[in-house]
């Protein structure tokens, strides 16, 4: 069966630190996949805030994911701080990827993860486009 791979681009947009609670850690005393994704999600939240937006306000719209795909590569453990570096990609009519290298504090890899991210309107509960302002802002990072 083909391993997912995540191509992290060579750009940043944005970076930020997440530290690793305990209650992240699983039975195996490392990071967990479920808190990797909330540490992820976090992140998101961080680089949306950067650009003045949140999920659910991004220019008018909100967001949604439709997928995510994590490729892990090391364990993490408590006490550890996760540099995430994050970057949009694949700007499309509906929304755009976010892709995330998440690395400890000595520089090893932990995992490369991407989420699909739509634009929705949760009154109509429809997809709806890309926002042009957003677009601009993004497309310049991507």
């Amino acid at each position: 069966m083909p391993r997912i791979k995540v191509d992290i681009p060579e750009y940043t947009a944005f970076v930020c630190h997440v530290p690793v609670r305990i209650t992240d850690l699983n039975y195996g005393a490392h990071l967990g996949n479920d808190a990797l994704l909330s540490i992820l999600h976090e992140a998101r939240v961080q680089l949306l805030q950067n650009y003045g937006y949140s999920e659910m306000n991004l220019g008018g719209a909100s967001l949604i994911m439709a997928d995510v795909a994590i490729e892990y590569k090391g364990e993490s453990f408590y006490g550890d701080t996760l540099t995430i570096n994050m970057a949009f990609t694949d700007l499309s009519k509906y929304g755009f990827d976010i892709t995330y290298h998440v690395l400890n504090q000595k520089g090893g890899e932990v995992a490369r993860a991407k989420t699909g991210m739509l634009c929705f309107n949760y009154k109509e509960r429809k997809l709806m486009s890309l926002p042009a302002e957003v677009k601009d802002r993004i497309e310049t990072k991507a």
